[in-house]
C-alpha cells in the first residue's frame, strides 16, 4: 500500500512516477525519503512531466526489447492492449521482443508485472520507460475523463465494482486498496465505457 499521502489517483500517479525518478537518479525505488521528496514536487508542480524523456530513452535502446533486453525478434506492442480499448498512439506502443509480446498477451503493465512477480514487482520491478510511458498516456486519459482527483477512498465505491481486475487484487490480498492495478483497472473502465 502506499504511503497516507497518496488520497487520490493523481497521486497514485505521482507516487508510481516519483519511484521512477529515484530510481532514475540512483537511489532505488525503495528510497522512501527522496521519493516522497519528488513526489511533493510533482504535486505543486516543481518538476513537470517532460513528455520527451521517455521517448529519447526508448530510442537509446531501440533495437533492444524494454522487457527482457534482448536485440532480436522486435516488435511493436500496446502497453494497455488495443483490444481492451487501448489506443494506438504513440503513448502507448513500445518495443519489445516476440517472446515478451506473446507473454505478455493481453495483460495491461502492472496487471503483467503482477501476474509475472507479484504485486512488489508491479511496484517496485516494471521496467522504467514503459512504466513512465504508460504512466503518461494513463495521466492524460484520466485527465481527459475528469478522474484524477477522484479520492482513494471513494475507489471501492465507485472504481471496484466495475474493476474486472478484483480476481487478481483478491490473489494479492489488495482488494478496495489503492494499488497499482488500480490503475489498470480504472484504465480499463475509461477504455471500455462513457466515465
Amino acid at each position: 500500500m502506499p504511503p497516507p499521502a497518496i488520497k487520490s489517483v493523481r497521486d497514485l500517479i505521482y507516487w508510481q512516477y516519483a519511484k521512477i525518478i529515484a530510481d532514475s537518479a540512483g537511489m532505488g525505488k525503495r528510497n522512501w525519503r527522496f521519493i516522497m521528496s519528488r513526489f511533493k514536487k510533482l504535486q505543486q508542480e516543481e518538476i513537470f512531466w517532460n513528455e520527451i524523456r521517455e521517448y529519447i530513452r526508448e530510442r537509446e535502446k531501440n533495437d533492444e526489447c524494454i522487457f527482457c533486453g534482448v536485440k532480436t525478434s522486435l516488435t511493436t506492442d500496446h502497453l494497455f492492449p488495443r483490444s481492451i480499448g487501448g489506443p494506438d498512439t504513440e503513448k502507448n506502443i513500445i518495443w519489445i521482443c516476440k517472446k515478451c509480446n506473446s507473454s505478455k498477451g493481453r495483460r495491461r503493465l502492472y496487471e503483467l508485472w503482477t501476474l509475472k512477480k507479484g504485486l512488489k514487482g508491479a511496484k517496485y520491478e516494471v521496467p522504467r520507460i514503459a512504466e513512465g510511458k504508460y504512466l503518461k498516456l494513463l495521466y492524460d486519459v484520466f485527465e481527459e475523463k475528469g478522474i484524477l482527483d477522484i479520492k482513494a477512498d471513494e475507489l471501492p465505491q465507485k472504481m471496484c465494482p466495475r474493476c474486472d481486475i478484483k480476481p487478481l487484487c483478491i490473489k494479492e490480498d489488495s482488494v478496495e486498496k489503492l494499488s497499482p492495478l488500480c490503475l489498470d483497472g480504472i484504465a480499463t473502465v475509461c477504455f471500455q465505457s462513457n466515465f
